[in-house]
């Protein structure tokens, strides 16, 4: 571990950590009292990443502090201690959980990046060999596009027990995700992040909605005949190509301008008409009869040209949602738009 001992090196983030580290916790978490969450935050993860001071540097400190101290102890900034003090302030757990996050950095997101990266074969091959357990914590951690090729990939009967797994798991204890880790260390590296609790039904609706058409319904068929409330749930909260019949005129236009013109045509042929006509009334009169002409040119196309063209529409409208730039309407009065 590093030691701290040339006080013209510290920045004046490290020099207000090593001040409010030693003023103890009482002290420190009046003054935490009075910061905003940016300047918690920064504060914070300076202090668990700071690790040992040269007392010499504390009395510098205090000096340029016009201060006295007659201690002089050294210092050590860790993430417990850092954690100890945010609770000491009163601060509400769900935000010191937060801060704490974002403290132990990027360590467990690269974990995921680094699985979501891995080819879906390869990672397939390797989670067939674990416990159904093991993998619905890893298909609950990775991206739902990413889990639903891995799944798809997976032996039906091991990929069903896996899915009935993920329905029934809580919050994922710190214990289950250090046996995690301990299993995929040595093929992936990292560590792993602590998981908040999801709806499962709500990640499996996401997962599903990246299935190819029939790995869907196959799946769905299983889940059906064995679980049925968890099908029908799971049905009722994905997002399917003709659910896109309750976007309003501006979410229409929104996404028809971040769409792949390319894309749009095979989408639209395979569309009710309703659909395709809800799109054409939001295109200009040109664009509308150039998309008409082009959707009949194209003369038959394949189903699994048609799903794919509707699937990445259907992601598209997701991620524009996500980002808050459309607005999904569930149907309900809650959502009902005033003009």
């Amino acid at each position: 571990m590093r030691v701290r001992e040339d006080f013209r090196t510290l920045t004046g983030t490290e020099k207000a950590a090593i001040f409010m580290l030693s003023l103890g916790e009482e002290y420190t978490s009046k003054i935490f009292e009075v910061m905003d969450d940016d300047e918690i935050l920064e504060i914070s993860q300076t202090m668990a990443n700071l690790g040992k001071v040269d007392a010499a540097i504390v009395e510098k400190l205090f000096i340029e502090f016009a201060e006295q101290m007659s201690s002089a102890n050294a210092l050590m900034g860790t993430q417990e201690s850092t954690e100890r003090l945010l609770a000491k302030a009163g601060m509400n757990p769900d935000k010191i959980e937060t801060i704490m996050e974002e403290i132990r950095g990027p360590a467990g997101r690269t974990m995921w990046e680094k699985l979501t990266n891995v080819n879906e074969e390869v990672l397939a091959n390797f989670l067939q060999k674990e416990y159904p357990q093991t993998v619905a914590v890893v298909m609950s951690k990775i991206s739902n596009d990413h889990a639903a090729r891995v799944l798809a990939m997976l032996p039906d009967n091991f990929a069903l027990e896996v899915i009935h797994r993920m329905l029934r798991m809580e919050a994922v204890q710190r214990d289950v995700l250090d046996d995690v880790e301990r299993t995929l260390r040595t093929e992936f590296m990292s560590n792993l992040a602590r998981t908040a609790r999801q709806d499962s039904h709500e990640v499996m609706a996401n997962i599903f909605n990246n299935f190819d058409r029939s790995a869907e319904q196959g799946f769905m068929e299983m889940l059906e005949k064995t679980v049925p409330d968890s099908a029908e749930k799971i049905r009722g909260l994905m997002f399917t190509f003709e659910d896109l019949q309750r976007l309003d005129p501006a979410s229409i236009q929104t996404l028809i301008r971040a769409c792949d013109k390319e894309k749009l045509p095979p989408a639209l042929k395979g569309a009710t008409e309703t659909l395709s006509d809800l799109f054409f009334a939001n295109m200009s009169e040109r664009a509308a009869k150039i998309m008409k002409e082009d959707m009949a040119a194209m003369g038959p196309v394949k189903l699994k040209d048609v799903e794919e063209a509707q699937q990445y529409i259907v992601i598209t409208a997701k991620e524009l949602e996500a980002r808050g730039e459309i607005t999904i309407s569930t149907g309900s009065e809650e959502d009902e738009l005033i003009y």
